[in-house]
């Protein structure tokens, strides 16, 4: 099945790694990709760990899937998901997936999705393992969606600055492959390479909703707008004295010392 302009996601909730507390920011997010068709949480539903979800099934027609932790240490619960997405996978109704979990087991299944030509979303949190993060067409971090969309400052804020990865050394890399007459490059090919090259990259991380915004308040970058009357694209490019700089000023200035 080939991809759509609003392609059929099947959203797969590992609730043992996830918070309930998320779940209409984290469906939200999941719109933006496309329509989830199919929507399961996975775990052990009999006992007392997943109350806080029990209350999310109905009200978001999330579908639990009930796994017996059969043995006393031992997540069944990852065994339960990768088979069910393998069998959507065979049955080709979905264009794609979104895995919610910040459990590096299933870095293999999202790459094996991803070799069947699927597109895959992962959710999870800022600890996530690298690993499972790059097997992913893009990854959105939970601590961006804790504030919901009305705060994107205080969503940013909530991730350590450490954390973070340092924007202007990623813009050097993206620059050095797609910038052509003088340095310059386009927005959309910047966003695109930063995209593809860092399934994490996300400009909520560094307190803005749009990319365009987020480069014009770079020190080190040059903007130049179309002035032509047109909407033409934005273009940007490195100063050629630009001085050490990671995330926005404004950013650092909450780094706390121990």
């Amino acid at each position: 099945m080939g991809a759509t302009d609003n392609p059929k996601l099947a959203v797969l909730i590992d609730a043992d790694n996830a918070s309930a507390t998320l779940v209409k920011e984290l469906l939200e997010e999941v719109a933006k990709f496309g329509t989830a068709t199919i929507k399961r949480a996975y775990g052990d539903w009999t006992g007392q760990q997943l109350v806080g979800w029990k209350e999310q099934l109905n009200r978001y027609a999330i579908q639990p899937i009930q796994q017996f932790a059969y043995t006393k240490g031992k997540n069944s619960t990852d065994a339960s998901l990768i088979i069910d997405a393998m069998d959507l996978l065979y049955a080709d109704h979905v264009d794609g997936f979104c895995l919610v979990s910040s459990d590096s087991d299933f870095t293999r299944l999202a790459t094996r999705l991803r070799e069947s030509r699927k597109v895959v979303y992962g959710l999870g949190e800022r600890k996530t393992p690298e690993a499972f993060r790059a097997a992913c067409d893009r990854f959105v971090f939970f601590e961006v969606l804790k504030r919901g969309t009305t705060d994107v400052d205080s969503a940013a804020a909530e991730v350590a600055i450490d954390d973070v990865p340092d924007l202007e050394h990623a813009l050097r890399q993206a620059f050095d492959a797609v910038s052509r007459d003088e340095g310059w490059a386009t927005l959309s090919a910047v966003g695109s390479y930063m995209a593809k090259n860092n399934p994490s990259f996300d400009t909520r991380l560094y307190g803005f909703r749009k990319l365009s915004d987020l480069m014009r308040k770079q020190p080190f970058l040059e903007h130049r707008e179309a002035t032509d009357g047109t909407n033409g694209p934005l273009m940007l490019r490195l100063r050629p004295s630009a001085g050490p700089a990671s995330g926005t000023p404004a950013k650092r200035s909450r780094r706390k010392r121990s």
